[in-house]
């Protein structure tokens, strides 16, 4: 039976289903093709209280995030990747780059990948600390599954990013594991570095 033969009522629902599914496909792959942008909540459906804690966040992550800004304890590199990685659906591996001082030149999500790995390439973040000057780097990536915990993977690839980058005088400070709420695991605290 084709679309002709149906009662305009049953194509009117059919119509706004199809519209329906559209936008949800465009929302998903929206989302897929842009893993770093979160989807924004509808100001419709906000709360009062989520536009405050949406606002705050906004204001956090551009004062910790802008050049100038010192990362100068681990609480406050924390903070600023909790803001950053913690929702993300997907692993995102992200660089703070600074300069001697530890101030920040730039905080950029360098490699996105699947649910539970990213692959990571050290030339990648070699050609970025040449272009930024960078004299120092804070390494970190998310977990997905909520479990800030380092497995074999990252402690070699921390390993193989701070010999990598000690070739060009560029010193790795810390590489942090953010796990959704819980608290980001730092390498150096562990004495993991």
């Amino acid at each position: 039976m084709t679309s002709k033969a149906q009662p305009k009522a049953h194509r009117g629902t059919e119509a706004v289903s199809m519209l329906q599914r559209r936008y949800l496909v465009r929302e998903a792959s929206a989302l897929y093709a842009s893993p770093i942008s979160r989807c924004v909540m509808d100001p419709a459906t906000m709360t009062r209280e989520d536009r405050l804690i949406a606002r705050a966040k906004k204001v956090l992550s551009r004062r910790l995030g802008e050049p100038g800004a010192t990362f100068d304890s681990p609480k406050v590199v924390r903070d600023f990747l909790v803001l950053e990685l913690a929702e993300e659906a997907r692993e995102v591996f992200y660089v703070i780059f600074l300069d001697s001082q530890n101030r920040a030149i730039s905080c950029e999500p360098l490699f996105v990948g699947t649910l539970n790995q990213t692959s990571v390439y050290p030339r990648e973040v070699i050609r970025r600390c040449i272009e930024l000057n960078a004299s120092a780097v804070i390494l970190a990536h998310n977990h997905p599954s909520g479990v800030a915990e380092p497995s074999t993977a990252d402690r070699t690839l921390t390993s193989s990013l701070k010999s990598a980058l000690a070739l060009i005088d560029v010193t790795v400070l810390d590489h942090f594991i953010v796990g959704g709420a819980a608290r980001p695991m730092s390498f150096a605290e562990r004495g993991l570095m």
